[in-house]
């Protein structure tokens, strides 16, 4: 089994895992949270800030494509998060086999109550806007378990996050947001090349509701930290992801009330 150190080390280079966690005899999902926190406090330690949460395998369309069949979470770090106003420039330097995923990103502008109903999280929203996280896999051709997904970080490399619109714009109750985000559609483009079509109800139906299932998952967790107000949650593919490489220029196409995103990998 690879240390803690080891693991960051190899997320740090882009180097693949010298062997699974998961081929470990006893290494489970539950085990693999807690190896993830282990690296958390390593890098949190070196100075990087946590600024929110990623949430994996809501998009139940490619479950048996990477056999992976629940939802998973990891944590974004200002040091893998940046923002823009529709077109960012993103480096791949040290990930690992990095590919594209278009997203719905939540911005909270406070915690979420005990127990949050559907209208306690809509409250407790500031702001979505269109996003591409990077995720990337230390395990050749992207063959993992579910345990070694968690144990990576949740996959999560890069995150870039577009155009902000304020809940309030947008709706008026949790039911109005849901349905309205659960219709918004969105076509990945490589350069000028339609590559994959998707839309917001592709993960866990819709993004608001993958949001409720990961702060339920993230307070069942032990020793990991709360949802706090500013932090950042990204809600999973609307697509499946693809490969990307430095020199391309890829495009997201949102429908309204989420506005299009473009980012050139370097």
């Amino acid at each position: 089994m690879m240390t803690p150190e080891e693991l960051l080390e190899c997320s740090d280079s882009g180097q693949l895992w010298s062997a699974s966690p998961s081929a470990t005899v006893g290494f489970d999902v539950s085990s693999a949270y807690r190896c993830a926190l282990a690296v958390h406090s390593l890098r949190v330690a070196r100075g990087e800030l946590p600024r929110g949460f990623k949430i994996g395998f809501t998009n139940r369309n490619i479950w048996s494509r990477y056999q992976v069949y629940a939802p998973i979470w990891g944590t974004v770090y200002d040091s893998t998060l940046a923002f823009c106003e529709g077109h960012g420039t993103v480096s791949l330097a040290g990930s690992c086999q990095p590919r594209i995923e278009p997203e719905a990103v939540f911005g909270m502008k406070a915690t979420p109550v005990a127990n949050a109903s559907m209208e306690d999280l809509f409250k407790a929203i500031d702001w979505v806007a269109p996003g591409f996280e990077v995720v990337q896999s230390h395990l050749p051709d992207w063959k993992f378990k579910a345990a070694d997904s968690v144990a990576d970080g949740g996959l999560h490399a890069r995150l870039l996050v577009g155009r902000k619109v304020a809940i309030g714009e947008l709706a008026s109750s949790a039911r109005e947001l849901d349905e309205r985000l659960a219709a918004t559609q969105v076509s990945l483009f490589n350069g000028q090349q339609l590559v994959d079509k998707g839309c917001g109800a592709n993960v866990l139906d819709s993004p608001l509701r993958a949001l409720h299932y990961f702060l339920q998952e993230l307070r069942q967790c032990p020793g990991a930290p709360d949802l706090m107000p500013g932090d950042v949650v990204t809600t999973g593919t609307w697509t499946d992801a693809w490969p990307v490489e430095p020199g391309q220029l890829w495009s997201g196409v949102f429908s309204s009330p989420l506005s299009s995103l473009s980012v050139e990998f370097v």
